[in-house]
């Protein structure tokens, strides 16, 4: 097995062990989906109109959820330095824990996704890029959201300062994701989901770098 796939491995159990943040990702999901109907009314055509937008907000508020110690945990117990000193680079280590982050959490949210959109009269039309734009787009928070980790991880409790910088970079994820579902309902072409893989793969391609410079910037202070 190569380091990458065992600290892959590693992260995903942790994942669903230190304190269930993979399961707590996905019940906040569903409740805020759940909790809007009573907000917004029983207008049952005003909730299938925003579900897809509700449904993407849910997921990057979800994500956010577990960001705070993807790099935060290793560097409080010293696993952070080994990995600097391992032959592996910490580019690759960045890489790693981006897509444990999006096994435990982007891709549960995909799953669950059509059975929330049940639940919001998402119409029949939407379930499928719905699905599809989330499991383009959530990558692109796990990435993104990883620097933000990075930048933050010496500051104890730095999950709000995490949501200040996170959240106006994944906003581009945000508005083409709930565009594509939009798209698809009103006929329209696939000009926002193909904007939203455009991101995504910018996002995840980049992420790594960015993360791995930002622990570098930590240790070295």
């Amino acid at each position: 097995m190569t380091a990458f796939n065992a600290l892959l491995l590693r992260d995903i159990k942790l994942a669903f062990r230190a304190g269930g943040g993979a399961t707590l990702a996905m019940t906040f999901f569903a409740l805020v989906a759940t909790l809007v109907p009573f907000g917004v009314g029983s207008d049952i055509n005003l909730l299938g109109q925003i579900a897809g937008g509700v449904l993407w907000v849910s997921a990057a508020l979800a994500a956010l959820l577990s960001l705070d110690r993807l790099f935060q945990a290793d560097y409080e117990d010293g696993s952070l330095d080994v990995l600097t000193l391992s032959p592996m680079s910490l580019e690759a280590a960045a890489a790693a824990k981006i897509a444990a982050h999006w096994v435990t959490t982007g891709l549960p949210l995909v799953l669950l996704s059509p059975v929330l959109g049940l639940l919001l009269n998402l119409p029949a039309p939407g379930y499928v890029p719905l699905a599809l734009s989330l499991a383009v787009g959530t990558p692109a928070l796990s990435g993104v959201g990883a620097i933000g980790a990075a930048l933050t991880i010496a500051i104890r409790r730095g999950g709000l300062i995490l949501a200040l910088i996170v959240m106006p970079l994944i906003t581009p994820a945000l508005i083409f994701g709930a565009g594509a579902v939009t798209d698809a309902l009103g006929g329209m072409d696939r000009g926002a989901f193909l904007f939203l893989a455009a991101f995504s793969v910018a996002a995840v391609a980049l992420s790594p770098f960015a993360a791995a410079a930002a622990v570098r910037l930590n240790l070295a202070g």
